[in-house]
């Protein structure tokens, strides 16, 4: 039997990518009582790094609307990996994003909203989250976004 998160992806066309292995000396989740934590994840599809490069340079807020999506389907993989099931999600906790952009890059939130419109198209009312969202000078294999996450799980 499908389940609600299942079918919901399933109806929105949405299709999750196999989980990624971590790259450096670190697990992808950690889970603590109810609370799931999901290492950053970068925007990576079909294994290969989609969006390498500075926002506000390479890249324009649409662009990294897109990475930030992508980082998000990335993250709901890892927790079906962990977890098994995505009805075992009770809420979206936290998404903390970073944007590779140039130093004057005012729009970080516009760029994370691809991670958390995502969320919410997927979880609902328990996709909505707290949230942070930074500029940063450069990140990991020079990607444009990388976002992480806190999931409280049943």
């Amino acid at each position: 039997m499908t389940g609600k998160i299942e079918a919901r992806l399933s109806e929105r066309n949405i299709v999750l990518p196999a989980a990624s292995a971590p790259a450096a000396n670190y697990v992808p989740t950690v889970r603590t009582g109810n609370l799931l934590f999901i290492s950053g994840q970068i925007p990576v599809q079909d294994g290969k790094i989609t969006h390498t490069g500075k926002l506000g340079e390479e890249y324009a807020v649409e662009d990294g609307y897109a990475a930030a999506r992508t980082c998000a389907l990335n993250i709901v993989a890892q927790a079906k990996a962990a977890l098994g099931d995505l009805d075992k999600v009770v809420r979206v906790v936290k998404l903390v994003g970073f944007v590779n952009g140039v130093p004057s890059f005012p729009d970080a939130p516009k760029v994370i909203n691809g991670a958390s419109d995502l969320m919410a198209e997927i979880f609902g009312d328990s996709g909505s989250h707290a949230r942070s969202a930074v500029t940063v000078a450069s990140l990991p294999m020079g990607v444009a976004v990388e976002v992480e996450a806190i999931i409280e799980v049943a």
